[in-house]
């Protein structure tokens, strides 16, 4: 949890506001093993997770869609580079809807566990999309 509330805070996700009339989206952390190819557990991993379902559509949020690739069009593409020879790549983007920038203006309340003891009473205004929003797929796009 420490790992990942770093990287919240290294990514400027958001900035620390009093609290107004605003709509306060929660949050929680949703947590994961990480296992090796043998089933051993690699490491424990621990997400801050937006509870999405506190929006409200017009205040929290307007668009939601985010255009998807069809595996059909993947499957054409990888066909036309094994026939051309070339070379192809994956990536993954780590925290990946971290860069996504919102728009709209959202209030989320502190992590649990990670109060900040100089402001326990104020919110987090949120720059960057965090998983669970319901923009987050449009923003990272």
């Amino acid at each position: 949890m420490t790992s990942e509330f770093q990287a919240l805070k290294r990514q400027d996700t958001w900035t620390l506001v009093p609290p107004s009339n605003q709509n306060l989206v929660g949050c929680h952390w949703v947590y994961k093993l990480k296992r090796n190819s043998d089933g051993s557990i690699a490491r424990y991993k621990a997400h801050l997770v937006a509870k999405g379902y506190h929006q409200h559509q017009g205040m929290d949020y307007d668009e939601t869609f985010s255009p998807v690739v069809k595996p059909a069009t993947v499957r054409l593409i990888i066909s036309i580079a094994t026939q051309q020879n070339w070379s192809i790549k994956q990536l993954d983007v780590s925290n990946a809807f971290l860069h996504g920038l919102l728009k709209e203006t959202v209030y989320m309340q502190q992590p649990p566990g990670f109060i900040n003891p100089k402001y326990p009473n104020h919110v987090c205004q949120l720059q960057k999309a965090l998983y669970g929003l319901k923009q987050a797929p449009r923003a990272w796009f």
